[in-house]
């Protein structure tokens, strides 16, 4: 039979899948106004992950109760408090995806020349997407997941993310060099780009979370 502990503890788990789930549809909303320029896209992305930090507050919450009532063992522990730090990465990711999405739909409409940008832009955010795919996948299945080998594969993509975003830089102080009465805006395009490198980054931690949870280690090591 299933303990009070274990009902609360998958309740916690699903809720953080949901949080995931709507900054996954929330990106590929963003992904797609890019792609088609539909700007009312970006808005439905926006939308979507209204209230994230409050969604965030109402699962620390649980976590927090869930140490008190139930005093768990140490693996449990553990997980609670990988849960916790995760809980923290997850929402940072939605709020940067809803700032690229408000900011980029500006940037479109602005003069800057974000065309030869494109290809790059598009590989950026399909790595930043999959990494977040990939800490959904071991997430949603975490007993069976191995845990390891998932962190290999977000480490791959947040590689992937730095290389782009480093053509990204070059490109773009190209630009500002042929446009500079138009500089400040490609340096806030760089700002709102960063926001989508910065996704594969949390996705490592948060990969390394998910490693400390299931096998345990040093603490400092996954911060």
């Amino acid at each position: 039979m299933i303990s009070k502990y274990e009902v609360k503890l998958e309740d916690i788990k699903a809720k953080i899948g949901a949080l995931l789930h709507d900054i996954i549809k929330a990106h590929n909303l963003s992904y797609q106004a890019f792609e088609d320029g539909d700007n009312a896209k970006y808005m439905q992305a926006v939308d979507t992950i209204n209230n994230l930090s409050t969604k965030g507050s109402i699962i620390d919450n649980e976590i927090v109760k869930t140490f008190a009532l139930f005093g768990p063992e140490a693996n449990e522990l553990r997980a609670l408090v990988a849960f916790l730090k995760m809980t923290n990465e997850i929402v940072r990711i939605g709020e940067g995806v809803s700032k690229y999405a408000r900011r980029m739909k500006e940037h479109l409409a602005s003069e800057c020349n974000i065309e030869p940008l494109r290809k790059t832009i598009a590989k950026l955010h399909k790595s930043s997407v999959d990494a977040l795919e990939k800490i959904q996948e071991c997430f949603e299945n975490m007993k069976e997941c191995e845990a390891e080998e998932y962190f290999r594969r977000v480490m791959v993509e947040e590689s992937i993310s730095d290389d782009l975003f480093s053509i990204l830089e070059k490109e773009i102080m190209n630009h500002i060099m042929d446009e500079r009465e138009l500089s400040i805006e490609y340096v806030k395009v760089l700002g709102t780009l960063r926001k989508l490198e910065r996704v594969c980054d949390r996705s490592v931690n948060i990969a390394s979370l998910l490693v400390y949870a299931k096998n345990g280690g040093d603490m400092n090591n996954h911060l």
